[in-house]
């Protein structure tokens, strides 16, 4: 079949405060080169507007999942996540994607992955990004995918049925440990750092140490040149530091400006994804913010309101995202969940360009 013209089955959905396709591996060339090329054509990138293709002209709506059996007994679906850059002829499967990770279930029962169970279907994903399990719950009552209900995610309008993330030994998944550097703060470039990986390599700096109050708009900060000028040179700099390499052309780690809460959170974010601010925070970001909150001596741990109960919500510019931090009786991080919301927005074939 040509795809150009059959088209191939999709299904397009929100998952947290993010929007991707969906598709099974099984649509797609085996092959990686060939597989990304069709994607870029199918999502219509490289253009800033993306007016060719499915994608919404933002890093957070230029996404891909790929679903397919799993590889693993103790997982039912094994999930590539894939990002698309929106103004480059490149795909990313450097990171994982916890907002999109939000619709693997749905999407894996709705495609015959998974059969639903009862009221409410326990989906085990195997997040091949990074070699680990997640769990969501699903609701499915009447054996159907329920998508709507009184759950609400700051980002997202509405309410819809709510699907509890829980994620175990994520620490270390692109880095190789929590804190690939050893320490929990480095200097560089004069800025105290946390290099962090709990499910997402991040690097933790006060904004105060960039002369902000870490309140400022998504659209002020993207129209700061020389800001961003300096974030990037830490990067580049703190990438061998991670065990990532040259990060040149990678979209981790994420930059991640800290203060104090606002809002009556755990403290306050504005993150770069890495280029660009977040409207919000992304899922695996927001569980390294958290984790980073518990590390004494830290940039996050002398801004946080640290709560008790071990439910962070992580500040940003929309909003908060709610992080469950479990810990052992030494008070080391042994596991971490989020609450997410997904909705199906089409279920069809999507036509790429030629």
């Amino acid at each position: 079949m040509d795809p150009v013209v059959d088209g191939i089955p999709c299904l397009w959905m929100r998952g947290g405060t993010s929007k991707g396709a969906y598709f099974l591996a099984s649509d797609l060339p085996v092959d990686a080169a060939a597989r990304d090329d069709l994607l870029l054509r199918v999502i219509g990138s490289p253009d800033p507007r993306q007016v060719d293709g499915i994608g919404g002209a933002d890093p957070l709506m230029s996404k891909v999942a790929i679903l397919g059996p799993s590889t693993r007994d103790d997982a039912d679906v094994d999930y590539l996540f894939l990002q698309v850059f929106v103004d480059q002829a490149l795909v990313s499967d450097a990171q994982a994607c916890g907002n999109i990770l939000a619709g693997v279930g749905p999407a894996a029962i709705e495609r015959g992955l998974v059969a639903a169970q009862g009221d409410e279907t326990v989906v085990r994903i195997h997040m091949l990004n990074t070699g680990e399990v997640s769990t969501a719950r699903v609701q499915t009552p009447g054996g159907r995918v329920r998508y709507d209900g009184d759950a609400r995610i700051d980002g997202v309008p509405g309410s819809h049925a709510p699907i509890p993330l829980m994620f175990q030994n994520i620490a270390g998944s692109m880095c190789g440990s929590l804190l690939p550097s050893g320490h929990a703060v480095d200097v560089v470039d004069g800025v105290a750092c946390t290099l962090i990986d709990n499910g997402m390599p991040i690097v933790v700096m006060a904004a105060s140490d960039f002369g902000l109050t870490g309140q400022e708009s998504r659209d002020d900060l993207d129209a700061d040149s020389a800001l961003k000028a300096r974030i990037e040179a830490i990067r580049l700099k703190v990438g061998p530091m991670m065990n990532l390499g040259d990060v040149t052309e990678k979209s981790v780690p994420k930059m991640t400006l800290v203060s104090a809460p606002a809002q009556g959170g755990a403290i306050n974010t504005r993150s770069f994804i890495p280029h660009r601010c977040h409207a919000s925070v992304g899922v695996f970001a927001a569980v390294s913010v958290a984790t980073a909150c518990t590390l004494p001596g830290s940039p996050a741990a002398a801004l946080a309101a640290v709560p008790a109960d071990g439910r962070f919500l992580i500040e940003h510019p929309t909003g908060a995202a709610e992080v469950l931090v479990e810990t052992d009786a030494a008070g080391q991080v042994t596991g971490a969940g989020t609450l997410r919301t997904a909705r199906k927005l089409m279920d069809g074939r999507v036509f790429p360009r030629a």
